[in-house]
């Protein structure tokens, strides 16, 4: 039987072109711009974030109060640039707030003890700017606290230090306030042995500095540099309660209370204001 060439239908023959050109139709009708976007999107997704890039996620998540994916974004940040200031002392401040969240002894020191080293790296990377001070300080001192009473004398010392180096640097750094003026209250909180102890440690004239008063107008000045920022108002009302002022504690405490969530650890604070509100009436 002799081959016969058959054509398709004309209807046949336009759905078949239409089918193999729309492709090629659709990325022609694509815009320049829309290309490049798909193009940059498709290489960020394939190489590594960069370290402004792991810093930029890492402050969205701590301002979310989400500390402990702040904490891994910094420790990115940190394998890649190991001695860049602003990655140092970001993660050591990260530390200290997963710290204080952490159950396990074991790990909150463990927290407390390499933020307090990051935050000395810091401090040698840029000893001009205050922040690596005070998060330094901020390290030494819950080191301090995690240790028995009678070993957080030898902290006194380089704690007052390093808040004094904070605030040369900008008198008006809330933190650096805050942490010194703890030192005062927690000098003045100690019993007659431990007082003795530290006046050993510390030498009669910088213990001596230490009074209610310095406390007061050290929290208040913390207070008004970052109003509604509930752990300094949890620190002056346990200040005004321990210096015998109940109706400004309770005012303070009252404040921490209301006031809104910030910092990752405000709940626990807020429960702590709560507890000694109750523990005053």
């Amino acid at each position: 039987m002799p081959y016969v060439k058959r054509r398709l239908p004309f209807a046949a023959r336009y759905t078949l072109l239409l089918a193999v050109a729309w492709p090629v139709t659709v990325v022609a009708q694509q815009s320049p711009a829309t290309t490049t976007v798909a193009l940059a999107e498709r290489s960020l997704a394939s190489r590594a974030p960069t370290v402004a890039e792991l810093l930029a996620e890492g402050d969205r998540a701590f301002d979310a109060r989400r500390a402990a994916d702040a904490l891994t974004r910094y420790e990115q940040a940190l394998a890649l640039a190991p001695e860049r200031y602003d990655v140092l002392w970001r993660t050591a401040r990260t530390l200290i707030d997963v710290g204080e969240a952490e159950a396990n002894e074991t790990k909150r020191r463990a927290a407390f003890a390499r933020a307090n080293e990051l935050a000395a790296r810091a401090v040698k990377a840029n000893p001009s700017d205050a922040e690596g001070h005070f998060h330094q300080s901020r390290a030494l001192g819950r080191v301090a606290l995690s240790v028995a009473p009678r070993q957080r004398t030898k902290y006194a010392v380089e704690i007052r230090e390093t808040a004094m180096r904070a605030l040369a640097i900008d008198p008006d750094h809330a933190g650096a306030q805050h942490v010194l003026g703890r030192w005062h209250a927690e000098i003045m909180r100690l019993n007659g042995f431990m007082r003795s102890m530290a006046k050993t440690f510390l030498g009669g004239r910088v213990f001596d500095q230490a009074s209610w008063a310095e406390a007061v107008r050290l929290l208040e000045g913390a207070c008004d540099q970052e109003p509604n920022r509930t752990i300094h108002l949890l620190a002056l009302g346990q200040v005004y309660r321990d210096a015998g002022d109940k109706v400004a504690a309770r005012r303070a405490l009252e404040a921490a209370v209301r006031a809104p969530l910030k910092d990752p650890n405000d709940d626990v604070y807020k429960r702590e204001a709560e507890r000694d509100l109750r523990a005053l009436r």
